[in-house]
């Protein structure tokens, strides 16, 4: 029975300390008696959140430690610093402790907390891509957007400025950091190739390149951007053909992935107790290394199957 209660405390203290941080503190003076411009005081919450942030920032800077780079945040469209970011991934490990208490099962929790560093790392690359796709379905727009602000009769660089007002993110983000660049000094071939390297877009070369042409020999910059179009939207028709080819191989890997999981959340509601020498066995756990290896080796093996370049 003691054991029972010792639980129940245990499971309680978290959430009472979380609601203690998160509920905001009662004041003296109503609402409606205070000053209007004076802003609500922040809760413990975000103060505990503030303080932490500026402490690991600190120790950061006196390290030089760099775990996760300002070029992955600003290229996943994240726009939080080191810290911040390092915080949400510390926050999601003790989540994930408190998970692997609550249903007693401590590997669980040493698992989640090895695992929140490398999520960390996977959400970047997935915001990164998410946001490089993004440009190469809206690069075709920009285009038009260039070569109408050439037509009008503006420059290059006003054209481009023109664009960035135009665009959605993050076609837009991208052209205002060459407009800055720019103005700071900075050769405008570096600037639009550097962008091409960060959203990693081959056709954005191709229109550095015709940029830089037209600027050294001259000629009608806007029938080159024309052509340069209408090249890009012949291969998005391309790339569009060969996604709906490689859609069925890509379901098939989803659909292999998620079958061993779904057979043991299945068996663990069906029969909570038959999964339970898999979790507190070292043969059980070792088996279950060995298929997280192997589902990720697969994974990995499928998705290069699948994964055309052209």
């Amino acid at each position: 029975m003691l054991i029972f209660v010792g639980a129940a405390l245990l499971f309680l203290a978290p959430i009472l300390v979380g609601f203690a941080l998160v509920l905001p503190r009662t004041h003296d003076i109503a609402l409606d008696r205070r000053r209007p411009y004076q802003a609500d005081p922040p809760s413990g919450l975000t103060r505990l959140a503030d303080t932490t942030v500026g402490a690991l920032d600190r120790f950061l800077a006196t390290r030089n430690v760099r775990l996760y780079s300002r070029e992955a945040l600003e290229n996943a469209g994240v726009r939080l610093s080191q810290a911040e970011f390092m915080v949400l991934v510390a926050a999601s490990a003790i989540v994930g402790v408190l998970v692997g208490l609550v249903i007693g099962v401590p590997f669980v929790s040493f698992v989640l907390v090895i695992l929140a560093p490398i999520m960390g790392h996977l959400v970047l690359g997935f915001l990164a891509g998410k946001r490089r796709a993004k440009f190469d379905q809206q690069l075709g727009d920009t285009l038009q957007l260039l070569s109408g602000g050439l037509r009008a009769g503006h420059s290059i660089l006003r054209a481009i400025d023109a664009a960035a007002a135009e665009s959605q993110s993050p076609t837009s983000e991208e052209m205002r950091r060459v407009i800055t660049e720019t103005s700071l000094g900075r050769d405008l071939l570096d600037s639009l190739t550097d962008t091409s390297e960060r959203m990693k877009n081959e056709d954005f070369v191709w229109i550095a390149q015709a940029i830089q042409i037209n600027r050294e020999v001259g000629g009608n910059l806007a029938e080159v951007l024309d052509q340069v179009n209408e090249t890009i939207r012949e291969r998005s028709e391309i790339k569009g053909h060969i996604k709906s080819l490689a859609a069925e191989g890509k379901f098939s890997a989803y659909i292999l992935i998620a079958m061993p999981i779904g057979i043991v959340l299945m068996l663990m509601a069906v029969n909570p107790g038959y999964m339970n020498s898999m979790f507190t066995h070292p043969l059980g756990w070792g088996m279950i290394a060995a298929s997280v290896i192997l589902m990720t080796i697969g994974s990995l093996w499928m998705r290069k199957i699948i994964d055309l370049k052209f």
